[in-house]
């Protein structure tokens, strides 16, 4: 996405999120990333993920970290893949949450996880929601629209002007916060391949010492990104 309305530049966007979310714990019980080369994502078999619902996050996440620019874009990195596993796992099932109500919609954020559905069902719920809002504003379903008409709906959907119910109206912010994380998480977790988004930034990844750099200010730290499972990019 290149300079919507309310959103941060993107350098700065990557570099903002990248602390918070590299070492994400909502990645916990994802599936492991395969250590051969991974199928085409056209030929990807989907987790959790409806084909209509898997063609939204494809073309959703493509616009919010987009391919043109001076780094990789979302579907560079299969961020995809990790939404959709992290939708099949714990994460998706809410599964060590504390769901139970009393739910106050417009809590404050500090108070936590405000709604009864899942985030696995929040996408089933929203995405046909947010769809059908693109339908009659712009013609076609989100997927279908091009990448000006794409921004557009996605602006729309973060200022609250796409009518949502009170159960999902936080669908985009989830959305925004998981693209990030599957840019940024370790790549066992199906996003962040090749650790391409750790190159770009300069992340060190998991290496396991740095006793001779705390002291060594403004020097660009020269050994490149290591996964937990010691993969080096």
């Amino acid at each position: 996405m290149t300079d919507l309305p309310g959103y941060p530049s993107r350098r700065n966007f990557l570099k903002a999120s990248a602390a918070g979310v590299a070492l994400s714990g909502l990645a916990a019980q994802a599936q492991a990333q395969e250590t051969t080369p991974p199928v085409p994502l056209e030929e990807y078999e989907r987790a959790y993920l409806t084909a209509a619902e898997w063609a939204f996050v494809m073309a959703a996440t493509a616009r919010l970290i987009p391919s043109e620019g001076d780094g990789p874009g979302a579907i560079e990195t299969r961020v995809p893949v990790f939404i959709d596993l992290q939708l099949a796992g714990d994460y998706g099932s809410a599964d060590d949450w504390y769901m139970e109500g009393p739910h106050v919609p417009d809590a404050e954020p500090a108070r936590g996880w405000q709604t009864p559905l899942t985030p696995a069902e929040i996408y089933r719920q929203a995405i046909p929601v947010f769809d059908a809002w693109c339908e009659e504003t712009h013609g076609e379903t989100f997927a279908a629209l091009d990448a000006e008409r794409q921004d557009a709906a996605l602006t729309s959907l973060q200022n609250g002007d796409v009518a949502l119910d009170p159960e999902i109206r936080d669908f985009f912010s989830i959305l925004l916060a998981n693209t990030k994380e599957g840019y940024f998480a370790d790549p066992q977790y199906g996003g962040n391949h090749e650790m391409q988004s750790w190159v770009y930034i300069g992340f060190p990844g998991a290496r396991a010492a740095y006793r001779a750099w705390p002291e060594r200010h403004n020097e660009k730290y020269p050994l490149g990104p290591v996964s937990i499972s010691g993969e080096r990019a």
